[in-house]
């Protein structure tokens, strides 16, 4: 036998939030974002306080061409969340290689130092979110190495 409890709740409608003026929606297509090289491979940061006036952290996506890497850094404040849509990469965190496959996700945490290869036969592409952001932008990044063979800075702002 099922007992059944009855509950009461009262319809009305629900709270009503207010979105802060100061706080835009804002979309944006990858194809947007001038790429920035300078670490290595094709990092765009898509969502930013500087573009979205975001306040607890910003998403991009790197683009690694087969033999690409991203350079050794680390972030000082910042957990650094990363998701393998396409392709697969080698992620050596503390130097330790860590293999992600497509569908993935990987947690760096704060103080990690990371590196991103691409080892295949075929581009990958990641994306990345960081949170929460340091108290100032530049103490958000810690290069640990210089890029292989860094491309021109075309203006992205990770």
């Amino acid at each position: 036998m099922v007992d059944a409890v009855e509950t009461s709740v009262e319809a009305g409608p629900a709270p009503i939030h207010e979105r802060p003026a100061d706080r835009p929606l804002v979309r944006v297509h990858e194809s947007e974002i001038p790429a920035d090289r300078r670490r290595g491979a094709e990092i765009r940061t898509l969502l930013s306080p500087r573009n979205a006036k975001s306040v607890s952290g910003f998403l991009g996506v790197a683009r690694l061409q087969p033999g690409e890497s991203i350079a050794e850094h680390y972030h000082p404040y910042s957990e650094e969340f990363l998701y393998v849509a396409d392709g697969e990469v080698t992620v050596d965190l503390d130097g330790d290689p860590w293999r992600l496959e497509t569908e993935a996700a990987l947690l760096v945490p704060p103080g990690t130092r990371h590196r991103l290869r691409n080892e295949g036969d075929t581009p990958a592409r990641v994306v990345f979110q960081l949170g929460p952001l340091a108290p100032r932008p530049d103490l958000g990044h810690v290069d640990t190495e210089t890029a292989a063979s860094p491309g021109p800075d075309l203006g992205g702002d990770r």
